[in-house]
Parts: structure tokens; sequence; C-alpha cells
């Protein structure tokens, strides 16, 4: 039996009641980087939602963390419409994701306000985090990855909060386990690596499930779409040497056109082909654990309130 609770937005869940997830997506995101891209239609986050439960979904993991438009009130109130359970992120991203100004002005205080969005909430919202989410750099970790990873370090210790990082281009997750799981003693099973899809080295994944650590699968992805198809092939090697239990699937929709509503393929995706996909390479059972009981154990967390 998985201990713990998952903190959703409206309010701690027994992992049991998790059910068929989506492990990493995005129903609001804005960022510098993709200008006029924006994820910020409540409407069609809404439909995307109701398509996703349509499909047989029960939970989603939005990714975005602070300064991105993540609107935590809103997250609360489309839960409640389409039934379906949201778990929020705090964190912070690369700095060319967040606005100009945000890294100074959260100098010396990114731990403090990783640990109250996850204990007090989000604003006024109401809404608790249930979730750190810091990114990585390309094959290797810049001055400012090191000072978010090191923050979220500490939130996790203060909280027990896991801890998502954004793989860039899926590279660095040895260097990010380093620092987390090394030098900042955080548990392997409380770190999930995301996108190792787009870089499809089988030697790396199985050195990073070594440590203990989630590995998250996303897509499919407009960008990185050149090693989207490697994915069943990853899934199946760390199944057979041993790691089923330590891998989750996402759909990471961060531009509009990407969601199904507006053409793309979108959350729904993820278990109208991607599920079938998979199934057909690792068997119906595995693909069960790997929407259902692998996210309730990465998410559900033992809280310790800060203070």
């Amino acid at each position: 039996m998985v201990s713990g609770t998952v903190r959703t937005v409206l309010g701690d869940l027994a992992p049991g009641e998790f059910g068929v997830c989506d492990a990493h997506d995005h129903l609001f995101l804005r960022s510098p980087r993709l200008p006029g891209q924006e994820l910020d239609d409540v409407d069609a986050a809404r439909a995307e939602l109701a398509a996703f439960r349509a499909a047989g979904g029960a939970s989603v993991v939005q990714w975005t963390p602070y300064g991105m438009g993540r609107r935590a009130a809103d997250l609360a109130r489309l839960s409640r419409a389409t039934g379906v359970h949201v778990v929020c992120a705090t964190g912070l991203h690369q700095a060319a994701h967040c606005p100009p100004e945000l890294p100074g002005r959260l100098a010396g205080r990114l731990a403090e306000v990783f640990v109250s969005e996850l204990t007090e909430g989000i604003g006024t919202s109401g809404v608790r985090a249930g979730l750190i989410k810091v990114a990585g750099g390309f094959h290797g970790l810049d001055a400012h990855a090191c000072r978010t990873m090191t923050a979220a370090a500490e939130a996790h210790h203060a909280t027990g909060a896991p801890i998502a990082v954004h793989l860039e281009l899926g590279t660095a997750a040895l260097d990010v386990l380093d620092l987390l799981c090394g030098e900042s003693g955080v548990p392997g099973d409380r770190v999930i690596l995301g996108h190792l899809n787009r870089s499809p080295d089988l030697v790396v994944q199985r050195q990073a499930a070594d440590s203990g650590c989630w590995l998250a699968f996303d897509g499919p992805s407009r960008a990185n779409h050149a090693t989207d198809w490697r994915m069943p092939e990853a899934v199946r090697a760390l199944a057979e040497a041993g790691f089923g239990d330590r891998l989750l699937l996402g759909g990471d929709t961060v531009v509009a056109q990407a969601r199904s509503v507006d053409g793309g393929p979108g959350m729904p995706h993820l278990l109208r082909r991607t599920r079938l996909t998979l199934v057909a390479e690792v068997g119906a059972e595995q693909v069960r654990r790997i929407l259902v009981d692998n996210p309730a154990r990465a998410f559900a967390v033992d809280w310790r309130q800060a203070g």
C-alpha cells in the first residue's frame, strides 16, 4: 500500500484515488521563449481536460512553475468542473523562460517561496503546490540551475515534496542526480527526470534509474519529434532491465497548437495512441503500472509542514 497523499489543487488525495495519470503536462503556460504560443485559454483548457477524461484519464500533473502563468485558481475550478485530479507545481524554470526581473527578485529566498507554495498556498488562490519543478541545461548545469536545484532540495527536506526536473533535450541527467541526490541528499525516489525520450541514450537512462529516481517519457513533441519514435524501445529496455516500476508517461503540451482541441495530439493522445503502442511493446499490465501505480507512488508524499 502506498503511504502519504498526493497534493492536488483541491486538497490532499489518497494515492489509490489518483487513477490513470498524465504525469507531465501543461494546461497553462507562458514563456518569453514562446511568444504568441501561450497556453492561457481557460475554455480550451477545460475542453482538453474533458477530452482527456473521455479517453479514460483521471489525473494530470501540471509542471508549469512559478512565473510562467500557472493560473492556480483556474486549475481548481477546472478540476471541479471536469472531475480530473490536477497537481500544480512550484519551482523555477531556466532563466530564459522567466520574466527578466524574476530571478533577481527571488534571489536568496527561492526555498522560502517554494516551501510557502507547498504548505500555505499559491498567492490568494487557496491552492497548494504538490511538486517542485526545476530545470537543467544542455549537457550541464549553469549557475541558475544550481541555485534553483539547491533551493528545491532545501524545500524538499522541509516538506517531503518530489522534485521534477526538465532535462534540456533530455541531457545532463547524471549531473542533476549528482547535485540533487549526491551533494544535496535528496532520496532518488523523490526525483523525477523529464524529457528522457529526447536523448535516447539507453546507457545513461539505466545509470539514472540505478539511483532510484523516476524516469518520465513525454511527447509527442513538435520540437523534438525526431526522437519520439525511440520511446517504446527505451521503455521496453528499462522494463526488461528491472526498472518498469520507475517509469512515468506524459503528454507535455506546451503550445496552443499542440492541444487536441486546437488540432494537435494533446493530452488524449497519451491514452488513445501512446498507450496502445506501448501495450504492443511491453504488455497491458506493464502499461497499467506505468499509468496508474507508478504516478501514485511518485507523487504521494508523507508531507512535512515547514516551520
